[in-house]
């Protein structure tokens, strides 16, 4: 893709915050009749949609019982783990020695691990690892070499030579068989790529951790039901498996995105390619613990995931996908985006008008149904807990802390309206938990 392709972002960003401002500032000013019904009839609308894709979780506990392993070592592909690491001295190790004990045929995987201009004692870790280990590939990249995490993986895509490609963070851990049952889900599925649901290795760490890990419940939840019902699923990041000839054909990874798993996720959807969502095993990994570090995380997110709809408008607009995998996209796209914008805005208006909020019933019901995701997610059979133990306050608790999302969506909005991007690798820091 040409650099002109991303040009606009700035202009689209200043073009949809100020619709989100317009949409909330006309009826605060103008006596729309009937407006207010026509929120709660809206209401009623999203929490219906959203309750269906969440109960379609109830068809995916059923068949876990019965799902059983029936790929031969014979039948396997050949597969290569590609890590992207930068200033991972902390967890590098560990990895790796977990990686190599994977089940899985010798001569059918591969481990490559891309030093991406290490400052710490990473560099000095891998050649030792190297040594020791036959399927460890280590390759190495300058500091200023360009493109962030998907120039890395990018630059692996030269010496891997497998069918499919699995993208790990450094912190990632994996259950012994999860390489053989997630082969067996690819074939039950006839997947083109696979997201393993994300857990948290610290989850008792402070309140942040906890609600994290019930957060990456919920959004698995979601998931699983968006692609039950509409066929819609994305990929996370750490935990994605793909057949490279799939990832080749769609154009390798985004170097101009903040978030190379959403943005392949929708060029995957408009390839007509199909992304299973895998509840059991996990990937695990660990949670921020810090505010900071939290906000910083989820302004990167919330960048790319603007980007993307940002990007790929006008093809997801057009015949490339169906109508309801487009009314699914609107939805969500509102929901996690519009809404954040269109509340603050609300709320504003409210305190300097001395009124009532008007749309209120749909935050309402957003936060409801988040809370739902929420306590399923959380309370259904999982391998690796969401929760040591199950707390309905916690759980309550918890879809406040959601909120944090309504400060920062149109925070970064605003952000990405006036100021120009440059593509910066802002890693989260992993300290071996």
């Amino acid at each position: 893709m040409s650099k002109g392709f991303y040009k606009n972002r700035r202009l689209k960003s200043f073009v949809f915050l100020s619709a989100c401002f317009f949409v909330t500032i006309i009826p605060h000013f103008y006596n729309i009749k009937g407006f207010f019904y026509f929120i709660i009839a809206l209401s009623f609308v999203i929490a219906f949609y959203g309750l269906i894709v969440i109960s379609r979780n109830f068809k995916r506990n059923n068949l876990s019982d019965t799902f059983s392993s029936n790929v031969t070592n014979k039948n396997l592909p050949s597969l290569d783990i590609c890590v992207a690491a930068r200033d991972e001295e902390n967890v590098i190790a560990r990895l790796v020695e977990r990686l190599v004990n994977l089940d899985y045929p010798t001569n059918k995987l591969n481990i490559y691990i891309i030093d991406d201009g290490s400052s710490d004692k990473t560099p000095l870790i891998l050649d030792r690892l190297s040594k020791q280990f036959e399927k460890l590939k280590v390759l190495s990249r300058s500091p200023n070499a360009g493109g962030g995490k998907s120039g890395a993986l990018n630059y692996a895509l030269k010496f891997t030579h497998g069918e499919w490609l699995l993208v790990l963070d450094a912190d990632a851990q994996l259950k012994q068989d999860s390489l053989i049952r997630l082969f067996s889900f690819v074939e039950e599925g006839d997947w083109s790529a696979v997201q393993l649901r994300k857990s948290v290795t610290n989850i008792s760490d402070n309140f942040l951790t906890t609600c994290q890990s019930m957060e990456m419940a919920m959004d698995a939840i979601f998931q699983y039901g968006r692609l039950s019902v509409a066929g819609v699923s994305e990929l996370r990041g750490n935990g994605q498996l793909i057949k490279k000839d799939t990832l080749l054909a769609c154009g390798s990874f985004n170097e101009d995105t903040v978030t190379d798993d959403l943005d392949l996720s929708l060029r995957l959807l408009l390839s007509k390619s199909k992304i299973g969502i895998m509840w059991d095993p996990p990937v695990m990994e660990e949670a921020v613990e810090s505010l900071n570090a939290l906000l910083s995380q989820r302004q990167r997110w919330a960048e790319g995931g603007l980007q993307r709809f940002f990007d790929y408008g006008d093809q997801l607009v057009s015949n490339r996908i169906d109508y309801l995998q487009k009314f699914d996209l609107t939805y969500f796209f509102i929901l996690q985006y519009a809404l954040p914008i269109i509340s603050i805005f609300d709320l504003a208006l409210s305190i300097i008008l001395l009124n009532n909020p008007i749309y209120w019933p749909i935050s309402f019901t957003a936060f409801l149904l988040s809370g739902i995701a929420f306590w399923y997610g959380s309370t259904c059979k999982s391998e690796v807990p969401v929760l040591h133990k199950e707390n309905f306050l916690m759980i309550f608790l918890s879809v406040f802390y959601l909120s944090h999302w309504f400060l920062v969506i149109p925070w970064v909005t605003l952000k990405m309206s006036i100021f120009p991007k440059k593509i910066l690798w802002r890693k989260t820091l992993h300290t071996g938990v």
